[in-house]
């Protein structure tokens, strides 16, 4: 075994086994010690399986280091996958995804799956299934989500890098609570074949949460681009991420905000934080200035809730068709029957309507940066928060109650009820969601603490197609500002 292996990031692990330094076995036992001596308090690793070490490219960029695959769409023939939910509990994958065989080819060793929430429909990672990941810089508290196992898998020291999925946020949110660096790029980037050409009308994005840029951008080198069934995809690379980020980056024009972009009243640490984060880009001399995009967020949360649960409707009648089965009430969480029973509730004109409606504020919020390079904010709208804050034992009770007698149909159809399920969600995220609609690459970047101790993140956002500039001014703070010496808390070293 590696003694100080999580001191090193991936690139650094790969570097070792490239020189011969340390084998990818011993890096496997590593990973595995680390998991064994850390997964008891995080719960962070759901499933443990021998990795595929002859199907991983020797040559690789990674060749040799240890990578988790998010419990949700990171498709390995014959692994688990239960999407973290009961009604994908005994489910198997009968192939592999295109992305994986990206990462596979990339060098990565797949030793298991991180938690993630059921169909990765939360902030939090907290499923029935699985139970809930815990942050490692406090217990207490949540690790985020969706990829909330992912995340505190990477900070605890378990593996350096992590498989990673975003469809409103849940690569910047974990990353946020966690202290990491977690960027979403840009709509269609990376293959989501071949099961699907896109999910969540185009809103989810895979990639990795990390600890450094460097693995970040040669891990997107190594995934991004169209497959031969892509029915679309995001504009070509001028050159490689790994050697953009060195480039020499021009004085960039900034604006930056902590007014909420959907409905919510952000913390005064995550305020504190991105006032911080925009002194130092303009030390590091950007042209920085407050300014915001406007639109309507009440109607924007109302429209993105509405063609959220018609997602959800018609991702559990796929799962339905291929388990071969319907599901009872006990497969699948309250939360997710609601978004269910709404999208059920919600006709297909309304639907379209509503996805419709977010493409205009989408246009709206991209015209918003014709003079502007990137937009700073807050990633989230509080520090992380207690474990159950997205749950409620008396809204359970009522739900078991109004789905048995199969009345919900008819109350979800009062907008004050979807309102309501929404604005506890909204009040925690209401800043990245937007980046999903309009399609741009975003990414939560780990520079301020709190007096607590708990990371508090900030979040740049770019122009479609534009992660080289992200990469670009990732790497300026990351070397005026670094993280990578930050760890949780004994024992969680």
């Amino acid at each position: 075994m590696l003694p100080d292996y999580a001191q090193f990031d991936a690139t650094g692990l790969a570097e070792l086994v490239a020189a011969k330094e340390v084998s990818r076995v011993e890096l496997w036992q590593s990973a595995t010690s680390a998991i064994a001596a850390l997964d008891a308090e995080l719960n962070a690793v759901v499933h443990q399986f021998d990795p595929p070490i002859e199907r991983t490219n020797s040559e690789g960029p990674f060749a040799g280091v240890p990578f988790l695959l998010k419990d949700l769409h990171g498709a390995l023939f014959g692994t688990p996958l239960s999407m973290g939910s009961r009604l994908y509990q005994d489910y198997r994958c009968g192939a592999d995804s295109e992305l994986v065989n990206r990462l596979l080819e990339a060098g990565l060793v797949m030793i298991g799956r991180s938690n993630s929430p059921e169909f990765g429909l939360m902030a939090a990672t907290e499923p029935v299934l699985h139970g809930p990941t815990k942050n490692p810089w406090d217990l207490r508290l949540t690790a985020g989500g969706s990829s909330g196992g992912a995340a505190a898998a990477v900070a605890s020291g378990m593996v350096p890098m992590a498989h990673a999925s975003d469809g409103g946020g849940s690569i910047r949110i974990p990353a946020a609570c966690c202290g990491l660096f977690g960027l979403k790029p840009t709509r269609a980037r990376t293959p989501q074949g071949p099961e699907a050409s896109e999910r969540w009308l185009g809103r989810m994005v895979e990639h990795v949460i990390s600890r450094s840029v460097r693995d970040s951008a040669v891990a997107l080198d190594a995934t991004e681009g169209p497959e031969l069934t892509s029915l679309y995809h995001a504009p070509p690379l001028a050159r490689p991420y790994a050697s953009e980020m060195h480039q020499t980056l021009r004085p960039l024009r900034i604006a930056f905000t902590t007014e909420p972009l959907l409905p919510g009243t952000p913390h005064a640490d995550c305020r504190r934080a991105v006032e911080e984060v925009a002194s130092l880009c303009e030390s590091l001399g950007h042209h920085v200035e407050e300014a915001r995009p406007v639109m309507d967020a009440q109607s924007f949360a109302r429209d993105y809730v509405t063609v959220s649960g018609a997602s959800v409707a018609a991702e559990l009648a796929l799962a339905e068709r291929k388990i071969g089965r319907s599901a009872s009430f006990e497969d699948l969480e309250p939360a997710t029957w609601l978004l269910r029973f709404l999208g059920e509730a919600t006709t297909g004109a309304q639907a379209i309507a509503a996805h419709v409606e977010l493409q205009a504020r989408a246009r709206e919020v991209l015209r918003f940066y014709e003079p502007y390079d990137v937009l700073l904010t807050p990633t989230l709208g509080s520090p992380p928060v207690p474990h159950g804050r997205f749950r409620s034992q008396g809204f359970e009770k009522r739900m078991h109650r109004m789905v048995a007698k199969r009345k919900l149909r008819r109350v979800l159809r009062i907008p004050a009820v979807v309102e309501s399920v929404a604005s506890k969600v909204f009040e925690f995220i209401p800043f990245t969601p937007v980046a999903n609609i309009t399609g741009q690459p975003a990414m939560n970047v780990p520079l301020v603490w709190n007096e607590a101790g708990l990371p508090i993140g900030t979040m740049f956002t770019g122009r479609f197609g534009d992660e080289a500039t992200l990469f670009q001014l990732a790497f300026q703070l990351e070397e005026a500002r670094s993280w990578m010496h930050r760890r949780p808390p004994a024992p969680l070293r």
